[in-house]
C-alpha cells in the first residue's frame, strides 16, 4: 500500500468478512500483514532484502463469494 504500514494497519482493522490471521490452512479469507507478523523476528533490511516493505499485506483468497470478498476490500479502502 502506498500509505506503508499505517494505511495497511487500518484496512486490515476495517475488512468486516476478511479475518486478520496468519494462513492455517483455513477455507476463509485471511489477510495479515508480514512485516509486523510472520517477519517481526527480521531487521528491517532483511526484511526489505527478502521483499516485506511496510505497505505489503498478504490475502489468501478463501471460498467466500467473490463479490463478498471484493466488497469487504472496497468498504476498507473506501476508509482510507
Amino acid at each position: 500500500m502506498k500509505a506503508g504500514k499505517d494505511g495497511a494497519d487500518k484496512l486490515v482493522n476495517s475488512v468486516k468478512l476478511i479475518s486478520h490471521l496468519a494462513n492455517v490452512g483455513d477455507a476463509k479469507t485471511l489477510i495479515i500483514h508480514p512485516a509486523s507478523t510472520t517477519h517481526q523476528q527480521l531487521s528491517e533490511k532483511e526484511q526489505l532484502s527478502t521483499g516485506v516493505v511496510p505497505g505489503v499485506l498478504r490475502l489468501s483468497v478463501g471460498i467466500e463469494h467473490i463479490g463478498d470478498i471484493k466488497s469487504d476490500l472496497d468498504q476498507a479502502l473506501n476508509d482510507l
